[in-house]
């Protein structure tokens, strides 16, 4: 494996960083996850776009333009000679001293690439469906860490994960601080009544994610009612249909939350053919290498 650190490529073992690195030291920074299908970057415009937006919003000065890295993150697969991957892109404060002042930190930002292949859930789960539940670790207040900045501080997300694990379930269930649905630690969620399709507003501390947004553009193409609604936890329990999504879970069905059956306890008709269209799109729409 080959990793691209500020314009250069090491080998795995080599691969290093100041410990003085406020993204290690802080979490100060920001990255993107992004998927590769057979040679095409799916919507690397989308997540190049979005990164930037999160390094805006924390000052923080990403040293190359977007046209540099999105030749930085096609040279990386090239150089691993991957045509299927897991793309994640980091962007660090850099390197600066124990202090919290980021113009402590001199230099440039640290710009990390890194390619290689992922299965966040296994395959059964995408043919059967994944048990979920709802935790107590709260959602952060958008007021506080806004959702839309994909930061490195994701101890917030890895605190519900624990408690996920310790249920005995590979994925948890965030709340807002009002109570309403959020998001999973990694994903987006859906549910569907009838033949209609309801996800949480950005508003309600939900990062705006790419997968989510293909989905709905996925429903008005197939002429599905969908909708960005609070929604409770009752009306995840009595819904027909739950799926989350990711860039690197894609699509995968619910069957079960906090031990309620979710519709026939299967993937259903919507959901498979939400998945069906997905897999028809990554085929598409993104940046050929």
């Amino acid at each position: 494996m080959k990793i691209y650190i500020n314009g250069k490529f090491y080998d795995k073992s080599n691969a290093k960083i100041s410990v003085f690195d406020h993204g290690l030291l802080y979490g100060d920074g920001v990255f993107e996850g992004i998927r590769s299908y057979n040679r095409l970057v799916f919507k690397l415009k989308e997540h190049i776009d979005r990164l930037y937006e999160s390094g805006k919003s924390i000052m923080l000065t990403i040293p190359l333009s977007k046209e540099e890295m999105i030749k930085a993150v096609v040279a990386t697969l090239k150089e691993n000679k991957l045509s299927d991957a897991y793309i994640r892109l980091i962007v660090t404060r850099g390197e600066g001293d124990l202090g919290l002042d980021p113009r402590k930190c001199f230099g440039k930002a640290t710009v990390i690439i890194i390619a290689d292949r992922i299965a966040l859930y296994p395959e059964k789960f995408y043919k059967e469906g994944l048990k979920i539940v709802t935790v107590p670790t709260v959602r952060n207040l958008p007021e506080a860490l806004n959702p839309q900045i994909k930061s490195l501080n994701y101890l917030n997300n890895i605190l519900a994960k624990i408690e996920a694990v310790n249920s005995g379930c590979d994925e948890a269930i965030m709340l807002d601080s009002l109570g309403y649905v959020a998001e999973c630690t990694g994903d987006n969620i859906f549910i569907v009544k009838g033949n209609h399709l309801y996800t949480p507003p950005q508003c309600m501390g939900t990062l705006r994610g790419i997968t989510r947004d293909t989905v709905l553009e996925i429903c008005r193409k197939i002429k599905i009612q969908a909708h960005e609604h609070v929604i409770t936890r009752h009306e995840v329990y009595i819904s027909d249909e739950c799926f989350l999504t990711g860039t690197a879970a894609e699509i995968i069905p619910v069957v079960s939350v906090d031990g309620r059956i979710i519709g026939s306890g299967k993937p259903s008709k919507l959901t498979l053919k939400i998945m069906k269209k997905f897999k028809e799109i990554t085929k598409k729409d993104g940046v050929r290498y």
